[in-house]
């Protein structure tokens, strides 16, 4: 008998398990991830748009970048916005990045307006780590990654 309520202990216990939905991989295909990775709200607006469908990419943008995606990004998108090609971004170069992303998100988003100067000018100086007033590859890299 004691059997019995053990077992049936078991299952009362562990019904609701049986119940949940597996949540679906993550794994993108490789042509589907740039495109996912466009619509993310850390990427330009700028960036190449995509054929996923906006389930796909509603589900690509509601989990944060790992360091390897952000990396790729920057190392993608940074020649870009680096318009002296001196291997760093200047505080304007830096800003019209920040601009395009913070508009990605937010489209109601506008340079000029003095919050949106307050942040950028925050967000460089704290991704300018080493304080020469410009912010390489790798500092980039490190506060989206740190960001994200």
């Amino acid at each position: 008998m004691l059997k019995f309520i053990c077992i049936a202990s078991v299952a009362l216990v562990a019904t609701p398990v049986f119940g949940q939905v597996a949540q679906p991989s993550t794994n993108v295909p490789a042509g589907a991830q740039q495109g996912a990775a466009s619509i993310d709200p850390s990427q330009p607006a700028s960036g190449p748009q995509s054929s996923v469908p906006p389930e796909s990419g509603q589900a690509a943008a509601a989990q944060p970048a790992t360091g390897t995606q952000v990396a790729d990004v920057v190392g993608t998108e940074f020649p870009t916005y680096d318009k002296d090609h001196d291997g760093a971004l200047s505080a304007r170069e830096f800003g019209a990045w920040m601009v395009a992303l913070k508009t990605a998100s937010d489209p109601s988003t506008k340079a000029t307006a003095p919050a949106t100067k307050s942040w950028i000018a925050q967000a460089f100086a704290q991704a300018d780590t080493d304080k020469n007033k410009k912010v390489s590859k790798g500092e980039l890299t490190t506060f989206l990654s740190a960001a994200a």
